[in-house]
This record gives structure tokens, sequence and C-alpha cells, in this order.
């Protein structure tokens, strides 16, 4: 009998799982608490951008016409209980209010409403971000209220937004960490074709499995970090960390791969997790291992200040009143229209508290961006927001923005003076065009 899959939690993490397992041949029930959401999914529409996700979806979707059906939402959990053979935790672990703490109330509210509607043998996948112990946790709580026949597993998540569905349906990893042979099979019949294709199937314990995560993110924050570092000293020493991250990243030990300096990194899984990684080995009495993340974090974080820093010294190097500043980019990322800890909303947030004029453009982040800082200016459009402007910032590496024509946008502003905080633009391009290029770590000429 073919295996029938639920996902508890159809935000971002859930919405793409659950598509992706329809997309893999699966019959797939998702469940929220949130009826709006419900309502949306089942139309075949996302509360999100992520690029693919939404035609995924409407393939899918149960009375959509034309799809395979596969797919259904609900918000019952008698009707999860009774459809699932493998269900799969995809619920939200942001960080707690006023510390660095993983919030785990949602990721414990689903199990404990799932645990007691599983009547018969099942397989319970966790893929929420979870501090270690987490598992062990859960697998007792399993233990205790689950009537039937039930198991714990994890499988962590690895997608990087904007790239979500392909990472779902053709990941680089499988991480599983299982107690039991009869797990680790279930767990390799769901994933079959992307096994089948190559992908590492890499088998381990739960501490090992929820610690892969964050160690993951912790490497990739301090990569950016480090090479942010870089920038610091390339500016003291007249250095360009653009041609520094080129050649160090020729090393095959090193690699390319997020060295390029800027605003750092913001979003709703990097900055958390490192703070919740170090949380959690305070709380193992191992906190001496993570002391260097907290100057990763303090390097990300000052970044954005040192973008403030140069664009007050743009406009005169005093105030920012009067002066008006446009900001090409909210999201933290490109391809998304998340705006969690975004470095561009950041930097335009400070700007306009110290009396700068701030207009915002994103392709994809406005009205997220509206809802967090609606007393930021906002325009349609890049040239509707460097309109007037005396210097613009390049803060998020949309490709809209680095096909922008240099000489057509110096036409509308009232300094050519672009600072570019992503190193992502062609300085000889701007500079041509009779602009003022600066980035961090950088020359200025």
């Amino acid at each position: 009998m073919a295996l029938k899959i639920t996902v508890i939690g159809t935000g971002y993490l859930g919405a793409t799982h659950a598509a992706a397992m329809a997309e893999l041949g699966f019959e797939v029930l998702g469940l929220d608490v949130v009826p709006e959401k419900i309502e949306m999914l089942a139309t075949g529409r996302v509360p999100m951008y992520e690029p693919g996700l939404e035609e995924l979806l409407r393939k899918h979707v149960a009375g959509i016409e034309g799809s395979t059906g596969r797919l259904r939402f609900t918000t019952s959990w008698e009707e999860v209980g009774e459809f699932g053979d493998v269900h799969f935790v995809c619920v939200n672990t942001p960080q707690k209010h006023g510390e660095y703490a993983c919030d785990m109330s949602y990721v414990d509210a689903a199990f404990a409403s799932l645990a007691p509607r599983l009547t018969r043998p099942a397989l319970v996948v966790g893929k929420s971000t979870v501090p270690v112990g987490s598992a062990d946790r859960l697998a007792a709580l399993l233990d205790e209220r689950a009537p039937g026949d039930v198991e714990l597993a994890w499988n962590p998540e690895f997608l990087r937004e904007g790239f979500a569905v392909d990472d779902t349906l053709h990941p680089d990893r499988i991480v599983v960490g299982v107690r039991s042979e009869a797990a680790e099979k279930l767990l390799r019949e769901v994933y079959a074709t992307p096994v089948a294709e190559g992908s590492p199937f890499v088998v381990t314990d739960f501490p090992t499995a929820e610690l892969v995560k964050t160690a993951a993110n912790s490497f990739l924050a301090t990569k950016i970090s480090f090479i942010n570092a870089m920038a610091e000293v390339c500016e003291a020493a007249g250095g360009d960390v653009a041609k520094l991250a080129e050649a160090i990243g020729h090393d095959e030990r090193i690699g390319k791969k997020f060295l390029r300096a800027g605003v750092g990194f913001g979003g709703g899984c990097l900055p958390k997790d490192i703070r919740a990684f170090m949380a959690r080995a305070g709380e193992l009495g191992a906190d001496q291992a993570l002391t260097f993340l907290r100057e990763v974090d303090s390097i990300n974080m000052r970044r954005r200040g040192h973008m403030v820093e140069l664009a007050r010294e743009a406009v005169g190097g005093s105030s920012f009143l009067g002066k008006r500043v446009a900001v090409l980019g909210a999201t933290f990322k490109p391809d998304s229209d998340d705006v969690r800890d975004s470095p561009a909303l950041n930097v335009a947030g400070q700007i306009h508290l110290q009396g700068g004029q701030v207009t915002v453009y994103d392709p994809k982040g406005m009205d997220n961006a509206r809802r967090l800082f609606p007393t930021l200016g906002y325009a349609d459009s890049a040239p509707e927001a460097v309109r007037g402007a005396d210097v613009v910032l390049h803060l998020t590496e949309w490709r809209e923005f680095r096909d922008l024509d240099p000489a057509e946008l110096g036409k509308l502003v009232t300094t050519p003076i672009i600072l570019d905080g992503r190193n992502a633009l062609d300085p000889d391009q701007w500079r041509e065009a009779g602009w003022t290029y600066r980035a961090m770590g950088r020359p200025r000429a």
C-alpha cells in the first residue's frame, strides 16, 4: 500500500515540503491551525513569495482543474491522525523574545496535539530546527501520549529561500536521525526518488541530526562575517576585499561561495539559529566551544551601522536632516519576499530615525516591508525611488538592480552617489556613467 504523508505546519517550510511530497507521487494532507492559511492553500495560492512554489502547488491541490489531486489541506488533527503513515512536523521555532534561546512552544504544541490522535502505527518526523536534545524529549512525549505504535525520526531541512522547491526535490544531502532500521527504511522509501538521482542519504542518531542544521548555519555565518572582517581591514589598509575574496576563493579548502563582503546576513534562520546554538551550548555546559559565534554575530550587526555611517558621510558627514536617501532592496536576500531581520530595512530604518527622508523599493518585499516599517517612504520602481536622491544605497542584490542603466538613473538623482552594500554592481560601469561609487572594503576609485 502506498505511503500517505501529512505535513504539520504550512508556513514556508511546510507548504514547500507538502507540495514536493505530492510531486514525488505521495498522497499528502497538510495541516495548519490558521484557517485563513488553509483556505488560501486549498485554492493553490501561497502566503509568501517563493519561485516555482505556487505553480507546483496548483499542479497537485485537489479541486483545481487539471491537478493530480494528491494534495489536500485541513485544520483537523483527527483527520491527520487517521490519514497519515508518516507525519512531518514543520512548524516554526523563532527566537524567544528578549533571549537568545529558541522558542519551542509551537513544536511542543504540535506534538502534544498530534500524539493522542495517532491511533495506528506511524512515523513522526521532525523537520523544524530545534536545540539539540529536543528529539529525545519529544520521543518520550510520543511514547507517553500516543496510543498506537509510534516512532520518532529527525530529518532537518536545508532550504535556501529562492531555491526551496529545487532544494526539496533535489537535495544536496538527506540527513535522518533514527533509532530503528524500520524508521530508516520508511524514510528511504519517502526519499527514494532523490536518492536514486544521487542525493546522499546520511543516517545518524538524534543529537547529530539536530546539530547538522545549526552547525551548517553557524559555519556559513562565520564565513560571511570573516570576509566582512577582512573588508574592515581592507578599508584600513587600502586593500580591495573583492580581489582578496577572489584570490582566497581559488583555494579549494576555502571555496568562493559566501565570500562577498557587504552589509551582512539576515533572515529568519542564520541570526536566530546561531544565537539559539550559543544558548543551548551554555545549557549543556559547552558554552566556551561557541564563544566565537558572539563575534560572528557582532561583526554582522556592525556592518549595518557602518553602512549608515558611509551614507552619512556621502551626504555631507554631519546629519541626514533634509537629505533624501534611496534604498534599493527591502528583503534580506533576492528571490524572496522575506524581510525578517533584513539588513536593508534595518539600515533604512536607522537612517529614517536619524532624520533622513528614506524611499525604499523592492521587487517582491514591498507589502511585508510596509507592515514592518510603515513610516518609511516607498516607491513602485527603482527610478521612482531614486528620483531626487542625494545618495542611493544598493542593499539587496536583485538582478533587476544589477541590470539598471546607470546613465539613465543618473538623470533622476540630485547627486549621483551610490553605495553598493552587496558588492554586486560593476564599479567601472557606474563610474563611467558619472557616479561616485563606493562599496565596503574597496578602494574609493
